[in-house]
């Protein structure tokens, strides 16, 4: 029988996929393994490969195609023993994932869901498996329905029930514009009471109103013409949104409006640190390129600091998941790479158990590639807090907005000298200035001080490092 190629769920975060370049064409015969397109996701490009052999016997979605929607039917092969001429599209264009069985399968390997519909296995894939959109009710533990924070305001907002609601997002999420299309449409079940508008600083965002379509909404609910009334023609350049700016906009305005942020400042003596940097760099010995083994930079110390720091107050070492807590068993910290039009924060993984040498060099590795938009997503997904680092550019202080679905991270300023108060005399010293931004909710004001504090004592006595 046919077998449905869909567009893939190439991460947890995407729910939608640019068809950037088929590299195979219709009559062209495929193997389990050959590559047949690449899709553009708001982070990088990535490879669909077949997972069964046949002809490939009509092409659905032409490649150029943006904003193809995850689980959309975009080819559908002939299978063995099949006439390509006879393979015909559904009458709507278009399918949906079958929902797969219980458990997920693993992460290196492709899944055929019931009726030969080609899916695709996902990096962080949750325990109850893929869930298909257009499913009522999203199911994760017991009846529990799994939407994000930002659509289960606005339906509490608008008196909508969430399980009369159909999710699009990944494993069938119920996301915002679910719930914005159940209001227009008034197909949902109405829930408790419409509770009175709470203050304005708590109010979600109002529906852009009518207007030339626009990815992301204006601030303060303004339309895009609202916004091109307050300036002159000709005065500005209109600069379309890219997949990776439309998930910044989309993921950190929801982060503010959800995660409660609180912030904590210190101010670390780094001279110790420095010198101890400059000791180990002039050990480092020389490849066979003739080029030191590792460079080690400030932040360096800092990720390792900061990893050293959650295993030592492991309470901290957790994230938010809706109705329960998740702590980990290993530091996981984020490290933020500017690109050109974003940015992308790799994972060093069990930072805690690394030398300082082996972060050194998987940053390094991890910078290049995401530059080059070559990371993979289960490079720059997960982890529990994250580290940004200004000092580059001479900030001495600044906040950060969380990441999720991560509970924290540190806002690193530039070193610089600083007199201070020492046995009662003046005395010259490096400082440099760390802001931890912290979710309320997991990480209360007395938690996050001691996590900055045992930062700040690993970075003020960095041989602890070390050992």
């Amino acid at each position: 029988m046919p077998i449905n190629v869909l567009m893939p769920a190439l991460s947890p975060t995407m729910e939608k996929g640019n068809l950037a370049k088929w590299l195979k064409k219709e009559g062209d015969a495929v193997k389990s393994g050959d590559v047949l397109a690449e899709i553009e996701t708001d982070k990088a490009t990535m490879e669909v490969e077949a997972i069964d052999e046949g002809v490939l016997a009509k092409i659905l979605v032409p490649e150029g195609t943006a904003d193809v929607p995850v689980n959309d039917l975009i080819a559908i092969i002939a299978g063995e023993g099949e006439d390509p001429g006879s393979v015909q599209a559904p009458g709507n264009g278009a399918a949906k994932a079958e929902t797969s069985k219980p458990e997920a399968p693993p992460a290196t390997e492709n899944a055929t869901p019931g009726g030969g519909t080609m899916s695709y296995a996902r990096v962080n894939e949750a325990p109850e498996g893929a869930k298909p959109s257009g499913t009522a009710q999203a199911q994760g533990a017991g009846d529990r329905i799994v939407a994000s924070p930002l659509a289960r305001r606005i339906a509490k907002l608008e008196g909508i029930d969430l399980s009369a609601v159909s999710g699009s997002g990944p494993r069938g999420r119920v996301i915002e514009r679910d719930v914005r299309g159940a209001i227009a449409s008034g197909s949902a079940k109405a829930g408790a009471p419409k509770p009175a508008p709470p203050a304005a600083a708590e109010t979600a965002p109002a529906p852009a109103a009518p207007g030339p379509k626009a990815a992301v909404s204006a601030p303060a609910g303004l339309s895009v013409d609202q916004v091109r009334g307050f300036y002159q023609k000709g005065a500005y350049e209109e600069v379309p949104l890219d997949g990776m700016r439309k998930t910044i906009a989309k993921r950190l305005t929801e982060a503010m409006q959800v995660a409660p942020h609180f912030y904590l400042t210190v101010d670390c003596e780094i001279d110790a640190l420095m010198a101890l940097r400059e000791q180990l760099n002039k050990s480092a010995g020389t490849g066979k390129d003739g080029k030191p083994l590792f460079k080690l930079s400030v932040n360096d110390f800092v990720i390792k600091a900061m990893g050293l720091a959650l295993m030592r107050v492991p309470t901290a070492n957790a994230v938010w998941a809706e109705d329960r807590i998740l702590r980990f068993n290993n530091a996981e910290v984020g490290v933020a790479v500017a690109i050109d039009g974003g940015l992308f924060t790799p994972v060093i993984r069990k930072a805690d158990q690394k030398t300082l040498s082996t972060i050194s060099n998987e940053m390094k590795d991890f910078a290049a590639r995401a530059r080059a938009k070559k990371l993979k997503p289960e490079e720059y997904q997960g982890g529990v807090t994250s580290v940004s680092n200004l000092g580059m550019f001479g900030i001495k202080h600044f906040t950060a907005v969380i990441n999720p679905p991560q509970s924290s991270i540190l806002a690193v300023g530039a070193g610089e000298k600083r007199v201070v108060v020492k046995d009662n005399a003046p005395a010259v010293v490096q400082v440099m200035t760390a802001t931890l931004s912290c979710d309320h909710r997991v990480l209360d004001g007395a938690l996050g001080a001691e996590l900055i504090s045992a930062f700040k004592g690993l970075i003020e006595a960095p041989m602890g490092m070390l050992v």
